[in-house]
């Protein structure tokens, strides 16, 4: 846990008080307040996705998970206990970063409870895609393929470090289109209070990908699809 919170908090330190210089503010913060929402969800979603991808990856790979299987435990249970590694591992790398960032920034919390909300619901949705991943991928590539090019970028593109309404025509509305923009938002509301867009649309939004993103993921355990084979 100890190394997603160091590079973040280096992001923090690095852009925060480097550029922080230099771009006073974003939508009336101080530029270092304000990413720091979007390096925390940054931390916690690769977090989530990685520790149940190559966990459940691993257990095929080495056949230990048939040992899980074949265990007096429902499918819902095997689910729920795959997919809580990955949430609590990311709660728990978070809840660090936070400790380090808050003092060090100054950012506020605003509404905590949206907050929390937000962030179980996201992480919900990126330890399901982390254990979808694992229980399809062949090889270790196929997981860390998905995390480098498809999770990491659109982090990076999802407003982390700049707001998307200061973007131009198309780039504006294509941002719109990426599901990481309205996590994002839905912590940055919770921290400070403003999002890009509106925070019930952004959290509904999260979670209409996290239900079927978890149903899926129990589907594979139920049927024991690439599980059992």
């Amino acid at each position: 846990m100890l190394a997603p919170i160091v590079s973040s908090a280096l992001f923090i330190v690095v852009f925060g008080f480097s550029l922080g210089g230099r771009i006073r503010q974003v939508e009336s913060f101080p530029y270092r307040e304000f990413i720091v929402p979007g390096l925390i969800v940054m931390a916690m979603v690769q977090a989530a996705y990685s520790n149940n991808a190559s966990s459940v990856f691993q257990a095929r790979s080495d056949r230990y998970i048939n040992d899980v299987l074949s265990a007096p435990m429902r499918p819902w249970q095997m689910n729920l206990g795959f997919n809580l590694g990955g949430v609590v591992r990311a709660l728990m790398i978070g809840a660090g970063l936070a400790a380090i960032a808050i003092p060090l920034t100054g950012v506020p919390v605003r509404h905590p409870l949206f907050l929390i909300v937000a962030v179980l619901i996201g992480m919900v949705l990126f330890a399901a895609l982390g254990t979808i991943v694992g229980i399809y991928a062949e090889t270790f590539d196929h997981h860390t393929f998905v995390n480098n090019i498809v999770i990491l970028p659109l982090t990076f593109l999802g407003g982390v470090f700049y707001s998307v309404a200061s973007l131009g025509s198309p780039w504006e509305e294509v941002s719109h289109i990426n599901p990481v923009f309205y996590l994002v938002n839905t912590v940055r509301y919770g921290f400070l209070g403003q999002s890009d867009v509106n925070e019930w649309l952004c959290l509904g939004v999260v979670t209409a990908l996290a239900v079927p993103a978890y149903l899926w993921s129990q589907w594979l355990f139920s049927s024991g699809r690439k599980l059992k084979s």
